[in-house]
């Protein structure tokens, strides 16, 4: 009689957990992705009705591993710098129009000055090359494609260069975010 299918989850997790762990957070950018895509591994492994039927139990769930990671990576859109505006907002948020707009009372007068003062601080902070790309694509309007076709480099090269700025504008302007948030 074969063993219940808990037992062997159970068992096949304790086998290879750490390998599999291993496996997929060298593939991956951030230790959350893997713990992600660990998690979808198991859970697939938790629909299987006979584990038994599996020739392979680890072909097969190395095999899943690498679907999901695929996957991860097909849905990660191209990071913007909206991602920065609470979720409710960033459909409608544009950094030109916040930086560019007229302020209507003095709070916004005040918030668009410490803004600017902040944003100018954290980009000086940027390499050139990442700086630029920035200010390029968000407040000048010229897309990733057109400043990859003026540099005569790589778009994967100017993307990255715009994620590596975001990364970094997003960690030095969360705190001013909080603080409004908190007024």
């Amino acid at each position: 009689m074969p063993e219940p299918p808990q037992r062997t989850i159970i068992e096949t997790v304790k086998e290879y957990g750490n390998r599999l762990s291993r496996f997929i957070r060298g593939r991956v950018k951030t230790d959350e992705d893997a713990e992600d895509i660990l998690q979808d591994v198991w859970y697939q492994l938790s629909n299987v009705v006979d584990l038994n039927g599996i020739e392979s139990i680890s072909g097969w769930l190395f095999q899943v591993a690498r679907n999901r990671i695929t996957d991860t990576y097909r849905k990660k859109k191209e990071d913007s710098f909206a991602d920065l505006m609470p979720d409710d907002e960033a459909d409608d948020f544009s950094i030109r129009d916040l930086l560019l707009a007229n302020a209507e009372t003095p709070e916004d007068q005040f918030f668009k000055d410490m803004f600017w003062e902040e944003l100018m601080r954290a980009l000086d902070e940027l390499p050139d090359n990442q700086r630029t790309v920035f200010v390029q694509n968000e407040l000048d309007d010229v897309t990733l494609q057109e400043i990859a076709n003026q540099t005569g480099e790589n778009l994967k090269t100017i993307i990255s260069r715009k994620r590596y700025a975001v990364q970094h504008l997003r960690k030095r302007l969360k705190s001013l975010y909080d603080e409004l948030d908190n007024l």
